[in-house]
């Protein structure tokens, strides 16, 4: 008998429900008690300080040093108020993660006693070491220096006893080394453009923020049992492991009742999380057994992602106070659903207008037309580049599997709307257009389009589903500011060519509806072939998809090609999102985290094969011969233990087959090691050593259908998905 598996199981029998208390009967009462946002900024701040915070926050005003040295007199006033005794620069390193260093308020008077200090100096501006972190070539290791620096977009909170204030992080050159800097830049560019075209309709518009909500689906499994699984604790997934009798064949896990045991975990998640302004709505049972999903109310995207990234980080702590472990890898079971996180994007304008929300009357519809088409329009110029956004290791196993969009980036609009596209492509743009309400003759009027207007369909990466855009290829371990600076950027360039076009038009003496027609009915019929109604895991859109031109790439080494392609370079130079610099830095770092994340499950195979399951299965062959023996001494027929015969020579090709592969793959690890370029050595990890992956796995999960349940080492997959 295993110990470890064993002794895990036993650990899952015990464990009781913990009682869970909210801190009020109404949530608005702790909603974001422990976030330093505006009403608290409001109490603690003077009229000046507080007008000038919120003018950097609306209109991207630089704060003077003076009023930073309020600000954070004030944070650490109210840190206090709550027993924190440090604060930290909270960022997001090309990691995937987040990073903090926490330094103490406290520091020593010259009278042998302390004080609590917090300078303006601290609030604004930290120097982490740069070169420790992934960056690209673009700081050396003898070149550490690098820079946090305050994002007063996105509020100060307290976690535990430290204040955390959300910052970019830069080289000592300028360059971002994080995933905020280039996401704002892109939110900047995206804004104004964006008021740009539509103050053709309403200029009132100043300002327009992207507004976004992530959906967060994930699994979990009992601590023990996660602990007795070096392939998941190692590599976020499951290297090995025999499908479960029952998995989600029955479809009775999806919206069913949720467990005891994860109900308190999920509201005790809820309470941390709303705690810190995370406005999570919903919580539910997901399609495979002990898959979850959460969900909160839409906010501006720079915020969103700040509370996704810290979500993310909170489940985690908060899952080992229920003994739970949350994987967030996008596959850690093979043979059922994995994970994504989808993102909801929409356009809100500061007169609180949904510019891709359809309207009433034919200005609202043409102003939604304006920036739906637009839309359309750059995923169809840059879908390889959004394709890339998407990349990852962990990605590329869920990307056109039964759960998840496939690789072949397209747009699915809806019955409706697809229609009113085609009749407008196919009608006759003329200068004698009527005046509200006709609007225009020899186009077909936009009719009416209702929220929520068609199906939803669950193979589209990027789907149109009432009054936002749904991009449903992003991974549930991924940081959304990668895939959402993408969006970002795309659709700011695309809506600045969109009103040079216009502009033009206009100067010619075209009737201002005339001209946004022409431009719109044109990108109509140059972006046709990115819209997709049919179901995206077919052979035949496969086949369609090819003839329309459109990328099929499946694997991240060859989707990263685009980040460093001349169209690529030019879209980054004229938005000011990327330097050339930046974009080849990131291109290095992605590719590096490719094949070192191969590396690591290739060791870790080759570990457990041979630590683990050999042994473990030529333990309960020798049982099996001395078995056998026994029989024939005492006489009997042969075939008395021609099945114990034919159980040892299976076990006995099955485990020469591993042993022989593993060999092997180490073999094509070596020569992949030694390859310089990052692009070669990443493909030779995908098309040489990964390929080992599955057969290898095939042949382990056979092992595990032969060797004696109370002789295998591992937790099986009944009982990682099964909570009890």
């Amino acid at each position: 008998m295993s110990n470890l598996r064993f002794q895990a199981l036993n650990a899952v029998l015990t464990r009781t429900v913990p009682e869970v208390t909210y801190p009020s009967a109404k949530i608005s009462d702790f909603f974001a008690s422990n976030v330093f946002d505006r009403r608290k900024m409001k109490e603690y701040l003077s009229r000046e300080a507080y007008q000038s915070v919120s003018d950097s926050v609306v209109l991207g005003e630089q704060i003077d040093r003076e009023v930073a040295e309020q600000v954070a007199s004030a944070m650490k006033a109210w840190a206090i108020s709550f027993g924190v005794t440090h604060y930290t620069h909270w960022f997001q390193p090309l990691t995937g993660t987040t990073a903090e260093k926490h330094d103490s308020f406290f520091e020593p008077a010259g009278d042998g006693q302390g004080i609590e200090k917090f300078s303006g100096d601290a609030l604004a501006q930290q120097e982490p070491d740069a070169s420790s972190f992934p960056n690209g070539g673009i700081r050396s290791t003898f070149e550490a220096r690098g820079y946090t620096a305050w994002d007063p977009s996105s509020p100060a909170f307290i976690m535990g006893k430290t204040l955390c204030i959300p910052t970019v992080f830069v080289s000592y050159t300028g360059e971002a080394l994080d995933n905020k800097a280039p996401l704002l830049r892109a939110l900047g560019a995206l804004d104004k453009a964006a008021v740009g075209v539509a103050q053709y309709f309403d200029k009132s518009v100043e300002k327009v923020n992207a507004s976004l909500g992530i959906e967060q689906e994930y699994f979990l499994v009992d601590l023990a049992l996660f602990n007795a699984r070096p392939d998941l604790y190692l590599t976020g997934r499951t290297l090995f492991g025999h499908m479960s009798a029952k998995n989600q064949q029955l479809e009775d896990h999806y919206f069913g009742s949720i467990p005891d045991r994860v109900l308190a975990f999920m509201q005790d998640l809820e309470i941390e999380s709303l705690k810190l302004g995370i406005p999570l709505k919903t919580r539910h049972n997901e399609v495979a057994p002990s898959q979850f999903e959460c969900a909160p109310i839409y906010e501006e995207i720079n915020l969103a992602i700040d509370h996704n990234q810290l979500l993310m980080d909170l489940m985690d702590k908060v899952a080992r106070r229920h003994n739970f472990k949350v994987l967030l890898h996008e596959k850690p079971f093979a043979g059922i659903n994995g994970s994504g996180k989808h993102n909801n994007w929409s356009l809100i304008t500061n007169t609180g207008k949904n510019l891709l929300a359809p309207g009433k009357t034919p200005k609202n519809n043409l102003m939604f037309l304006t920036f739906f088409v637009n839309t359309v329009k750059a995923v169809y110029e840059h879908s390889d580049l959004l394709r890339a956004s998407i990349a990852s290791v962990s990605n590329d196993h869920r990307l056109g599997a039964n759960e998840a969009p496939p690789a072949i980036i397209s747009i699915f609009l809806g019955s409706q709307l697809n229609d009113v596209l085609d009749e407008i492509e196919t009608s006759r743009v003329t200068s004698k257009m009527k005046q509200e309400p006709t609007l225009w003759t020899n186009i077909p009027k936009i009719p009416q389009i209702l929220l929520d207007n068609t199906d939803r369909n669950r193979t589209s990466p990027f789907a149109f589903t009432g009054n936002k855009f749904e991009l449903r290829a992003v991974g549930s371990s991924a940081n959304s500011a990668g895939p959402m600076t993408v969006l970002s950027l795309i659709v700011a360039e695309q809506l600045g060519k969109f009103k040079v076009e216009v502009d033009k038009l206009l100067k010619k003496g075209e009737k201002k509806d005339v001209a946004l027609m022409t431009v719109i009915k044109r990108y109509i019929k140059e972006s046709k072939s990115i819209r997709f109604e049919g179901n995206g895991y077919s052979d035949e859109w496969t086949a369609e998809a090819e003839k329309r031109g459109l990328s099929n790439i499946k694997t991240t080494p060859k989707a990263l090609d685009v980040l460093i392609a001349e169209k690529t370079e030019k879209l980054f130079e004229e938005t000011g999102v990327f330097s050339k610099r930046e974009a080849h830095a990131r291109h290095e770092i992605l590719l590096e985290n490719y094949y070192k994340k191969l590396q690591i499950e290739a060791r870790v195979m080759g570990e457990l094969v041979n630590n683990v399951i050999i042994p473990a299965s030529i333990a309960y062959q020798s049982e099996l011969i001395t078995n056998v023996k026994g029989l024939k001494e005492l006489g009997l027929d042969e075939n008395t233990y021609a099945a114990q015969l034919e159980i040892i020579t299976k076990l006995s090709e099955h485990i020469n087959f591993i042993r022989t592969n593993v060999l092997e793959m180490v073999n094509e690890r070596k020569k992949a090691n030694v390859i310089e370029d990052l692009r070669e050595k990443s493909i030779a990890y995908d098309e040489k050593v990964k390929s080992y992956f599955d057969p290898i796995r095939y042949h382990v999960d056979k092992l595990e259908r032969l060797v004696a349940d109370d002789k295998w080492p591992l937790p099986k997959f009944r009982e990682l998905l099964f909570i009890k």
